[in-house]
């Protein structure tokens, strides 16, 4: 079948190809009559325009800046590493991705990040966005400049971000609720919770969605206070050192956030591995093998290749004012448990 072309849409509407193009880049000084007759001649027509060679033909370029946290979070640095490796793999399709490090514990270092950015540097962002009420600000002022902003792996949903890419983390939270409730045997218990900011969207969301699964179906089981280590492993260590000594009777540990390093060396020290439940968050190298000792009981993982593509597209159809393609990018939960690990890669 013949691919239907900016042309046919120009003859069927009546107008110029100039015109067409004004009405599918959005651009002012067409009439809304004639707006109306392009649009109709589209959907008649079902073309679908072919971004990828008008952006060849117009010699852009898509540069995209990403915003992810530094240090020794293992998850984020698999982020980084899917993010450099597209920056290479699409540097021939104009497809311009830059990384830049940042600490998402520090509010005014990320909005002083965001806020030199503008339509000069880059045309849109992913940033992995502390919730802090000035860094909600930086991105709204980053949208005013003209450059879109996707929010990744942390929502901050008070600001003007255009979109979300991540998973459910109060579902994933309710999760981790769960599995502990069907883990631990049905009588009391306290569970430690290790998180590393609850000031992060998406450690307070996991919190929330685990609160409401063990108060209202398991109130045999104790949370106790959110202890913070912000994500450092030698901090978590120390963390759950104490809780292990404070509560001699703990019976599970849930780690919301980064640092299962940490928490696994001190389950691993104290020789509670047998007896203590614990669940934490993404699948790197230090859980997987975490999982096959039986240090770890499950994990709770999101894909950070899809992420990162999946930012990106989205990213992509902002910049060119494209809808963007709700199932495609939504963002699965996984659980692993030791026996259902993939194959190492």
């Amino acid at each position: 079948m013949k691919r239907v072309t900016i042309h046919d849409v120009a003859e069927a509407a009546g107008v110029s190809l100039a015109t067409v193009d004004r009405v599918l880049n959005t651009r002012p000084g067409v009439r809304k009559a004639t707006i109306e007759k392009v649009r109709q001649a589209v959907e008649r027509l079902n073309y679908q325009p072919d971004v990828f060679a008008a952006g060849l033909a117009k010699k852009s370029a898509y540069r995209l800046h990403f915003l992810i946290p530094n240090g020794p979070n293992a998850f984020m640095e698999d982020l980084t590493r899917e993010a450099k490796a597209h920056a290479q793999s699409m540097s021939g399709a104009r497809m311009q991705v830059h990384v830049e490090p940042i600490d998402a514990f520090d509010g005014h270092r990320v909005t002083g990040t965001l806020a030199v950015l503008d339509k000069s540097v880059c045309d849109g962002v992913a940033v992995v966005a502390p919730a802090f009420p000035e860094v909600r600000a930086a991105i709204d002022r980053l949208q005013d400049r003209g450059v879109p902003v996707v929010t990744l792996v942390s929502d901050h949903p008070a600001s003007a971000r255009q979109h979300f890419v991540g998973i459910n983390n109060v579902a994933a939270g309710r999760t981790a609720g769960r599995l502990m409730g069907r883990f631990l045997p049905k009588e009391p218990g306290k569970i430690a919770l290790i998180a590393g900011s609850l000031g992060l969207r998406d450690h307070a969301d996991r919190y929330t969605g685990c609160r409401e699964v063990v108060d209202n179906e398991y109130p045999h089981l104790q949370l106790l206070k959110v202890r913070e280590g912000r994500d450092d492993n030698r901090r978590n260590e120390d963390l759950v050192r104490k809780l292990l000594s404070e509560h001699p009777d703990l019976s599970a540990v849930y780690n919301i956030g980064a640092g299962n390093r940490g928490v696994i060396a001190a389950i691993r020290d104290n020789g509670r591995t047998d007896d203590i439940v614990f669940v934490g968050h993404e699948l790197t190298p230090y859980t997987r093998q975490a999982l096959r000792d039986g240090i770890m009981d499950a994990v709770i993982a999101q894909d950070p290749g899809h992420e990162i593509r999946s930012a990106i597209r989205v990213l992509k159809a902002l910049c060119d004012g494209l809808p963007i393609i709700e199932d495609q990018e939504r963002i699965g939960i996984d659980v692993f448990l030791k026996e259902n690990l993939p194959e190492d890669v």
